[in-house]
Order: structure tokens, then C-alpha cells, then sequence
């Protein structure tokens, strides 16, 4: 962790970043919160527009554009990539004068478990910071359309500060494990949750399908945002890319809702009302089973 900025006596430098984009409100709960504190200097640097679901994909042949933004409290800046551009960009120290100490991701809307971890923007945030040897965390709200409100930002922000801090001593003691990064889910219901409750990633996914729109349906536009939740405010995203009159077009649509996959899973911990804290590696293994069948296989395919 050499150039951090702990040091004896000095706050802790946080950055933040998210997919969202930077005026999006779990962010802004998130960054109020940790300003309010006056424990940490709060260091944002997120996509300048929603860039949810892109994954780990970063930006490679163009430039790019970083425009300063105005939030309360914090150094900020609005990035035109994605949520891994700017989580590289903010931990290089081509951005800021310093390394900061911890990375945030989030507050996302909607949660990140299982198989929907691989789509996460958010959990790219932080793994692009485990990539550049920074301790990093992803955090994401279960938020559920006619139930949830903007104010259950600011709720699951105060409810991780205990493990921000815990982290950040670490971190300043030089024992935090450096095999891992962290992913927090919080369940909807954050005001009354049970607890913090450590999980592993589970298989829980959304059975996807593809339903062909046309132009005249969509205004003669794209729908180009995946949402897993399809009440969540963010099914209104569109892009403004207008589609040619030769091609067809295919909307995503969910077919079956996710279920659990077994005790001490994130998805299924989660829907019990438990904060989960999931570690994470660069890459997911294959399981076991995999691993023993192939150890037999190979031999006989290479004859």
C-alpha cells in the first residue's frame, strides 16, 4: 500500500465511485454520510451518465473526458468511461495527489448477488481497485419499485460505517488481507435488517429472455439499459441511439424471478434480512466437482 495517505494522526483518504453515475442518489447518500462523519477526506470519481451492467469492460482507444463536479465536502470528478475507467483513473495518481486508502463502490440500486455480480458495474468499481492493490468495497441496496425510498440511501450508508471503520484500522495496522475485496448487500427492508452476515456468492440469477420491440413501440429508439429489477426506476433509461429502419429489434425481459440457492448464500442470506458481506476474488473458481472431472478428462481428450 506504499503512497496511501494514512499516517499517524491523519484521516483516512475514501474514494467513491459507482455505476450509476455521479449525480445518481445512492452516491450522494453515501458521500453525505461519509462527510459527515469528518472522519475521512472523500474523494469521488464516477461515470459522468448511468453505466449499469457493463461489467468490467474499461476504455481503451479514446481519451477520457473528466470534468470537475460540485458535491459538498468532497473533491469530485464526472468521468465519461466506465465504472472501472474511473476507479482506475481515481487510484493512479494522474487524478488525485494521493493513492486514497479505501475505495467505495455504490450505493447501487438494486442488490449484486450471485451470477449477477459477473453484470455488475459496481462490483467492477471495486475489483478494478483490487486489480491496482487498493482494499475496496461494493455496496448495493435492494431497492424494490413502491416500496423503497431515496431516504434508504442514507439508512444503508449509516449502516456500513462499522465496517468502513473497521477496514480503514486494518488497513492502518497493516493487517487487512490483500486476497479479496468486499461485496455488501443490503436487504430492502434496511431500517429493521438482522444483522451483518458473512456469505459466499451463490448461483442466483434472473431467467433472461428477448422479446422483438419495434421502432414505432420505442419511439425509434434502443432500449440499451439491462435492469434485473423491472420495476425499479431505472427501466426508464433509454438511449438515444436511433436505430435504422433495416433492423430488427430485440428488448431483454424477464422471464422467471431469481431464487435462493441454499443457506450462507448472498441471495438467499440477503432475502432473510441480513446485511451480506461477501469476499470476493479477482475470478471465480470452477467448482470442485468441475475440477475433478477434467483432472480425468484431459488425459483421455489429448490421446
Amino acid at each position: 500500500m506504499d503512497g496511501t495517505s494514512i499516517g499517524s494522526g491523519d484521516r483516512p483518504t475514501v474514494m467513491v465511485t459507482n455505476d450509476d453515475g455521479i449525480d445518481a442518489p445512492g452516491l450522494r447518500a453515501l458521500v453525505r454520510v461519509l462527510v459527515s462523519t469528518g472522519r475521512y477526506n472523500v474523494l469521488v470519481c464516477a461515470p459522468d451518465s448511468e453505466k449499469s451492467a457493463v461489467s468490467h469492460s474499461i476504455t481503451w482507444r479514446h481519451p477520457l473526458a473528466v470534468k470537475k463536479a460540485e458535491i459538498d465536502g468532497a473533491t469530485a470528478f464526472a468521468v465519461s468511461g466506465t465504472p472501472a475507467d474511473s476507479t482506475s483513473l481515481g487510484v493512479s495518481g494522474a487524478l488525485f495527489p494521493s493513492i486514497p486508502d479505501l475505495v467505495i463502490s455504490g450505493i447501487n440500486m438494486g442488490s449484486n448477488c450471485g451470477y449477477h455480480i459477473v453484470y455488475s458495474g459496481t462490483v467492477a468499481g471495486a475489483r478494478e481497485a483490487f486489480f491496482n492493490g487498493v482494499p475496496s468495497v461494493s455496496i448495493s441496496y435492494d431497492w424494490v419499485g413502491g416500496k423503497s425510498v431515496v431516504h434508504d440511501y442514507t439508512l444503508s450508508a449509516e449502516a456500513c460505517l462499522p465496517i468502513i471503520n473497521a477496514i480503514l484500522v486494518d488497513i492502518k495496522n497493516q493487517t487487512y488481507p490483500e486476497g479479496c475485496f468486499l461485496n455488501i448487500d443490503l436487504p430492502m427492508d434496511v431500517a429493521n435488517h438482522k444483522g451483518y452476515k458473512l456469505t459466499k456468492q451463490g448461483r442466483s440469477s434472473y431467467k433472461m429472455g428477448w422479446r422483438q420491440v419495434t421502432s414505432d413501440s420505442q419511439g425509434g429508439k434502443m432500449l440499451s439499459t439491462m435492469t434485473m429489477e423491472t420495476d425499479s426506476a431505472a427501466s426508464n433509461e433509454i438511449d438515444t441511439q436511433i436505430v435504422r429502419a433495416d433492423h430488427l429489434l430485440f428488448k431483454r425481459e424477464v422471464l422467471s424471478a431469481s431464487v435462493g440457492d441454499g443457506i450462507g448464500t448472498d441471495f438467499q442470506s440477503l432475502k432473510e434480512g441480513y446485511i451480506t458481506v461477501t469476499p470476493l476474488g479477482a475470478l471465480s473458481n470452477a467448482e470442485i466437482d468441475c475440477q475433478a472431472y477434467f483432472k480425468d478428462w484431459l488425459p483421455r481428450a489429448a490421446l
